[in-house]
């Protein structure tokens, strides 16, 4: 890409002559940048075959004709952009040398490059100049044609961008209606599989996201310890027998870390139920003290309406 020099013989005597840039190769050192197309001052510097350095201090001593837009200095996030895009040519030898690029790069709008030539005045900066400039000038042609195609490409690209926001609202949906209307869950444990009840109440209680309703004539400390295992910020309220194993100073503990729980109390249920955030019950058949020390089994109440009966029954039966 960059410009060489050959050595051509003419009586006896060696001319320098530098090979013009071509500009298919001034078009691969065109970058978009802010929405504007823009060249480096590495990749200019390349092509006006001078330092980097040396090029941007010939700016610096003309600056009042370079204003912010047509000149400006890269971002770390600009620059890194481009480094991961592989478009960024390599630092010279003398970059190279020195351990690379000290500061961010300057880009350099159409206009800039233009006053580039009121700069580095040379008959190959002229040169250089006229040819970037008639790259630009394609460019321009190039997008000024093919207007309509690339409105076209940009309909095509919105409507998958689209297709595919539908689709994965779809796919959103297919998922919380799984997880709302998962398979039944009917589990039986035999004696000794205190373990495997232990994990299978846990995963229930960490599946309440406001509220836990625990039904069940006999609770102690046991059944706190499991109660724990819910999610922060989730309430509970226990109804069991009014003579339970469970002490208002054990209450008092649990809420000193896993508040709020309250307990209340009521004789008018023989079966253990387990509701999360109102909605869906559990019925149970052990209490959850003795989860896996005899066999019990556990299943998922399948009509919402029972859920609904139950939490009335409970207002209308609560002993204060």
């Amino acid at each position: 890409m960059a410009a060489e020099k050959n050595e051509i013989i003419t009586n006896d005597k060696t001319e320098i002559a530098v090979a013009e840039p071509v500009q298919s190769d001034i078009r691969s050192l065109i970058y978009v940048v802010r929405g504007q197309q823009v060249m480096l001052d590495s990749d200019l510097a390349m092509l006006y075959q001078v330092e980097t350095r040396i090029f941007n201090q010939a700016v610096k001593r003309n600056i009042a004709r370079f204003p912010d837009n047509f000149r400006f200095q890269l971002s770390k996030e600009e620059y890194n952009f481009l480094r991961s895009q592989s478009v960024i040519s390599k630092p010279d030898d003398t970059q190279e040398k020195r351990g690379g690029r000290r500061y961010l790069p300057f880009a350099f709008t159409e206009q800039g490059i233009a006053m580039l030539s009121a700069v580095l005045r040379s008959d190959v900066a002229i040169q250089v100049s006229i040819n970037i400039m008639n790259t630009f000038v394609e460019l321009r042609k190039f997008v000024s044609n093919n207007a309509l195609l690339f409105e076209r490409i940009n309909e095509v690209e919105l409507k998958q961008l689209q297709y595919q926001r539908q689709t994965d609202e779809k796919f959103e949906k297919v998922f919380e209606y799984i997880s709302g209307h998962e398979e039944s869950t009917q589990k039986i444990f035999f004696e000794g599989q205190i373990y495997d009840a232990f994990e299978l109440l846990v995963d229930l209680i960490r599946k309440a996201t406001r509220k836990i309703t625990l039904i069940d004539g006999y609770v102690d400390v046991g059944t706190l310890n499991l109660l724990c295992k819910k999610n922060e910020g989730v309430s509970v309220v226990i109804y069991t027998h009014e003579k339970t194993k469970l002490s208002k100073a054990d209450i008092k503990k649990f809420n000193a870390q896993y508040s709020p729980l309250t307990v209340k109390y009521t004789k008018a249920f023989h079966d253990r139920f387990l509701i999360l955030d109102e909605k869906i019950a559990y019925h149970i058949g052990a209490s959850l003290k003795d989860a896996g020390t005899k066999c019990f089994a556990v299943n998922l109440l399948q009509d919402e309406s029972v859920v609904q009966d139950i939490l009335q029954r409970l207002e209308l039966e609560t002993e204060e």
